[in-house]
């Protein structure tokens, strides 16, 4: 059982008041294990995107951008050169479908178990991320999770990607929810965090199985910081499963 960081304010929302939940995907209901880093550096040897810098740096951008929308990331990497960062993220997504397919896509343990609890108690559940459709479609069908959430949710599909708010308020229009108020947001990254603050969101929760530490998750301004996704039954009230 996942615990709420020592270091965290202590946090809950009554799941009575919870009409929707956003989850990040790699890092926060699935395993990353370096995917996304190794997909940027064959990006990178393809496509030569990076090479205006040192690698450690762009790496370390990379790192840092961790949860935003990929074609942004590129843009940056590659010196505002639209057209080579639209290379560079067919590269990315071309190589994250490589790596799954050799490595295989696993959630993150208990994730697969909190969507269908959230659902049975009448809340809904919608997926985000900073990938393309066709990357995101991939990680979906690889887990069997297309029946387990509402939406899935990329940049294209709303407009901006994180840190603004687009995400979360595009998946709020999916629920139909009566306010921001009732959706709990979770993720592994501060621009998860940032963008769930800016939507105005009742609680936001950053997530240690991914990119960004505690101190960046609560520096970024989350309400609380869990060991993992699994923590979010502690903050709801949603009943523990029973193993035997």
């Amino acid at each position: 059982m996942s615990q709420v960081a020592e270091a965290a304010v202590p946090v809950a929302q009554p799941l009575s008041t919870v009409e929707l939940v956003v989850l990040d995907m790699a890092g926060t209901t699935v395993r990353d294990d370096g995917v996304v880093e190794r997909a940027f550096q064959r990006a990178n040897e393809r496509t030569g995107v990076a090479d205006r810098m040192p690698w450690e740096e762009a790496l370390q951008y990379v790192r840092d951008t961790m949860g935003q929308s990929k074609i942004d990331v590129f843009t940056h990497l590659a010196g505002g050169d639209r057209a080579r960062a639209e290379e560079a993220t067919s590269a990315f997504e071309r190589a994250y479908a490589e790596l799954i397919t050799e490595d295989g896509v696993q959630p993150i343990p208990g994730a697969r178990e909190l969507l269908e609890d959230l659902r049975d108690a009448g809340v809904s559940v919608v997926l985000t991320t900073g990938f393309a459709p066709v990357t995101r479609d991939a990680i979906l069908d690889g887990l069997g999770w297309r029946d387990l959430v509402d939406e899935a949710l990329s940049p294209v599909d709303v407009g901006r990607g994180r840190p603004a708010p687009d995400l979360v308020l595009g998946a709020a229009l999916v629920a139909q929810v009566s306010g921001v108020g009732a959706i709990v947001v979770a993720g592994d990254t501060a621009s998860d965090v940032a963008s769930g603050l800016s939507a105005g969101a009742g609680l936001v929760v950053g997530v240690l199985t991914g990119a960004h530490d505690r101190a960046a998750l609560e520096a970024a301004g989350a309400h609380a910081v869990i060991d993992d996704v699994t923590g979010l039954r502690a903050l709801l009230g949603l009943p523990e499963r029973h193993r035997g």
